[in-house]
């Protein structure tokens, strides 16, 4: 399952999952074909429960904080705890030197970028941040893995 991304979008990874040239289910596909708003629903509960979850992270601090925000939360359960690998893409100038600054980048920065997006994409209302998850460490006996993928370039908001 992959989150709303334009990070992933950017470095291809959309992509190639829609290409469907992999040996990947794309959950993400099926999702988005289902029309029956209640079914849909219910499929985006169970993609927060996937094996594998990727995305991105909206900044990461200097002090270790990886902060993301959200307006439906849909990805943060997999990112929090339910997903065992979460994999996340993110460009180095989404590196703050505090939690801090982290938090006003999202605000100042990352939100406006989104709510441009989303109105460009037919969604009149924008975005707005409802949710935030701040993870500062993962308890070892979860036993998931988390992979952090810094790219030395600008990519995603």
């Amino acid at each position: 399952m992959t989150a709303a991304s334009v990070t992933l979008q950017q470095i291809g990874f959309e992509a190639l999952l829609i290409n469907g040239n992999h040996s990947w289910r794309n959950f993400k596909a099926d999702l988005l074909a289902e029309k029956d708003p209640v079914k849909q629903m219910a499929m985006r509960r169970q993609g927060t429960l996937a094996e594998y979850f990727l995305g991105s992270v909206n900044a990461i601090a200097e002090t270790g904080e990886l902060v993301f925000a959200s307006g439906s939360g849909s990805q943060l359960p997999a990112y929090a705890y339910t997903s065992r690998n979460v994999i996340w893409v993110a460009g180095a100038q989404k590196i703050t030197p505090t939690l801090e600054e982290a938090i006003h980048r999202i605000r100042k920065y990352v939100l406006p970028l989104e709510d441009q997006r989303m109105k460009s994409i037919g969604n009149p209302a924008g975005s707005r941040i409802n949710r935030i998850l701040i993870l500062e460490n993962e308890p070892a006996y979860l036993r998931r893995n988390l992979t952090l993928i810094l790219v030395n370039q600008i990519v995603g908001f």
